[in-house]
C-alpha cells in the first residue's frame, strides 16, 4: 500500500486541479523546477490577443508546411532524435571548455562527464542539470579535441532565476533562450501535461529578437519574417481531439502555451528530449498540423519579472 504524498506532490496537484502552472521538474533532479512559474517559458498565453502581423508572419514560416516532432525513439545516423539530457551531481569533475564565440559565453566550469550525452548531427547540444546545485550547463557543438572540450558557446543558468542573459548575447542557442525548459519530455507526456511553451525553429529569422531572447541570427530585415523570441500558439479552434495521447498532449500544450522561435532550422520543427518510451507513430500524427493553425501571440501583457 502506497503512503501519503509529499507536501510538493500535493501542492502540485491542487495547482494542477485548480488550472495553474506548475514548472515541473526533471525526474533524475526532483529537488530541481525548471525554471520559476513566473518565467516566461512557464507562462500560459491562450488568454492573449493575436498580434498585428501574425498572418505576414505565419505564411513567411509556410501555411501549408506541417509541424514536425524533432524528437522520438528512433535514430539518425547512429543518434537518438533530440536534444538529450545529463544529469549530474555536485562530484562531477569540472572542466574549462574553449569557446569560439567566447566574449558571448559564460567561462564555467561546466560539470561535464566523460559519458555526456551530445545531440547528434551538427547543432551537437549538451544539456546538462547539476542535482545538488539546480544549475543548468547548455553547450553548443560540444566535441572533444585533443585532450580538451571545445564548443561553439555556452551559458550557465540558475533554474530558481528568471535572470535573461545580458543584451546581444547567444546562449547555446541563437536565441539567447535557455533550451531545456522548451523541450518536450517524455516524463511530461506521461503524467498527461505539459507546462511549458516548446521550443522550435524556422528556415528564415528577421535581423531582431523580442523579449525574452536576447540575440539575433540573421542579416534579414523584413517585418514579414519572425524575430528571435517570437511566441506562436495553436488556434483555439483547431480540433485536437482525434489526435492519439502523446500527441495531443504536445497539442494542448502549444495552444495554452505556445511556442518560442528559437533558433535557424527546418520550418515547424519542435524540440524534445529522445526517449526509447516514445511512440514514433503517434508523434507522427502531428505532422498533420499545418502552419495555418498557428498564430503570433501579443506578449506585452506578459509579466517581464
Amino acid at each position: 500500500m502506497r503512503g501519503p504524498l509529499p507536501l510538493l506532490a500535493l501542492a502540485a496537484a491542487a495547482l494542477t486541479l485548480a488550472g495553474a502552472s506548475v514548472a515541473a521538474s526533471l525526474p533524475q533532479a526532483p529537488a530541481c523546477q525548471v525554471f520559476p512559474t513566473s518565467n516566461p517559458w512557464n507562462q500560459r498565453v491562450d488568454h492573449l490577443p493575436v498580434a498585428r502581423g501574425s498572418n505576414a508572419i505565419v505564411a513567411s514560416i509556410g501555411v501549408d508546411d506541417h509541424v514536425h516532432a524533432d524528437f522520438g525513439s528512433g535514430r539518425w545516423n547512429g543518434s537518438r532524435i533530440g536534444i538529450p539530457i545529463t544529469v549530474v551531481s555536485k562530484k562531477t569533475p569540472r572542466s574549462r571548455v574553449r569557446f569560439q564565440y567566447a566574449s558571448e559565453s559564460d567561462k564555467g566550469p561546466y560539470p561535464i562527464p566523460s559519458n555526456v550525452r551530445i545531440e547528434g548531427g551538427s547543432d551537437r547540444h549538451a544539456i546538462i542539470v547539476e542535482k545538488d546545485s539546480c544549475t543548468l550547463y547548455e553547450l553548443f557543438a560540444l566535441e572533444r579535441r585533443g585532450g580538451r572540450w571545445h564548443a561553439g558557446s555556452g551559458a550557465i543558468w540558475s533554474l530558481s532565476s528568471n535572470k535573461l542573459r545580458p543584451r546581444g548575447w547567444t546562449s547555446a542557442d541563437a536565441a539567447g533562450l535557455a533550451i531545456l525548459p522548451g523541450l518536450a519530455r517524455y516524463d511530461e507526456v506521461a503524467r498527461g501535461r505539459i507546462d511549458h511553451a516548446l521550443r522550435f525553429t524556422v528556415s528564415k529569422t528577421r535581423r531582431a529578437y523580442v523579449w525574452p531572447a536576447r540575440h539575433y541570427a540573421s542579416s534579414d530585415t523584413s517585418a514579414s519574417l519572425p524575430p528571435m523570441g517570437l511566441r506562436l500558439r495553436l488556434k483555439k479552434s483547431y480540433r485536437i481531439a482525434g489526435f492519439p495521447r502523446q500527441a495531443r498532449v504536445v497539442l494542448k500544450a502549444l495552444k495554452e502555451y505556445g511556442m518560442l522561435v528559437a533558433d535557424n532550422g527546418s520550418d515547424w520543427y519542435l524540440s524534445g528530449a529522445p526517449d526509447e518510451r516514445w511512440s514514433n507513430e503517434q508523434l507522427h500524427t502531428l505532422h498533420r498540423v499545418p502552419g495555418s493553425a498557428f498564430e503570433v501571440v501579443d506578449t506585452s501583457r506578459m509579466s517581464r519579472r
